[in-house]
């Protein structure tokens, strides 16, 4: 499984469930009683399930990387503990709903997670996972756009695990024997324009420096070549600087949209 940092996990989720709860309509979270979020990194999903579901109701985190653990406690008060999403500290039926967020498209073998889902759930297993390959991204800078494209493609060839799974996680439920599968499409759009708060302020400055672009060298140099890789990074590093000047003259715009399928299955009720 990859790791990343609360950094990486923070920036690509900021504000993620702001709005569009209503695509976790069917994880009946008013109804649950005791929630596991599986592979819960710094806890922004963990956070949203507590406030959805209410006061009554149980909700634990675990996450293989303590590291992340330790953010999600400091940020959330809520009860984390370490654990494989493969291998989950838990007994059987230990809980109602069992949901992972981003965490199948990281593992090689999605099944084996959702057949330990469905193991310790009782009633309800779900995951909301992005489909990759369906990103969009418009900018007033316009080599942001195509450079953007660029390193998604060579992501996507480059990464190992099927990053692009969104709504074929249906399969892998499936295959664990979940019944009553359910599917919504959530899109989250980020959307940055002025005035510009901090956070579009850094992932420009990331921009400028390559940083984005060095938390993903391994899978483009994967795709590509090392050579093909830093004549990537010094084009992304002029756009950054774009970027960067743009956003002094307040004339910088950016909306991203990312598909998320939020696909949930019934332990028991098998299709």
């Amino acid at each position: 499984m990859r790791r990343f940092s609360a950094e990486y996990l923070e920036h690509t989720r900021q504000g993620m469930w702001a709005d569009g709860r209503e695509a976790l309509a069917d994880l009946e979270l008013a109804s649950r009683r005791r929630i596991l979020d599986a592979g819960c990194g710094t806890g922004e999903l963990t956070r949203v399930l507590a406030a959805e579901a209410g006061p009554e109701t149980s909700v634990l985190g675990v996450d293989a990387d303590p590291d992340l653990l330790a953010v999600a406690r400091e940020e959330t008060g809520l009860p984390y503990a370490v654990g494989d999403a493969t291998r989950l500290p838990l007994s059987d039926d230990a809980v109602d709903l069992a949901v992972c967020q981003a965490l199948l498209i990281n593992l090689p073998d999605p099944s084996a997670a959702v057949r330990e889902f469905a193991r310790v759930s009782a009633d309800l297993v779900a995951a909301v996972e992005p489909a990759n390959d369906d990103v969009t991204v418009r900018s007033t800078v316009a080599a942001e756009e195509r450079l953007e494209r660029e390193a998604r493609e060579a992501y996507l060839d480059g990464v190992g695990t099927d990053v692009a799974l969104g709504d074929r996680a249906r399969e892998a439920f499936a295959a664990a024997g979940l019944g009553d599968l359910r599917t919504r499409r959530y899109v989250h759009e980020k959307r940055t324009a002025p005035p510009y708060a901090e956070p579009a302020l850094s992932a420009a400055a990331r921009k400028a420096s390559g940083a984005g672009l060095a938390d993903h060298r391994e899978e483009l140099v994967t795709a590509t070549s090392a050579d093909a890789y830093d004549d990537l990074r010094r084009r992304w590093r002029a756009m950054g600087r774009e970027v960067v000047d743009a956003i002094g003259d307040g004339e910088y715009e950016r909306v991203e949209r990312v598909p998320f399928d939020v696909t949930v299955g019934r332990v028991g009720t098998e299709d």
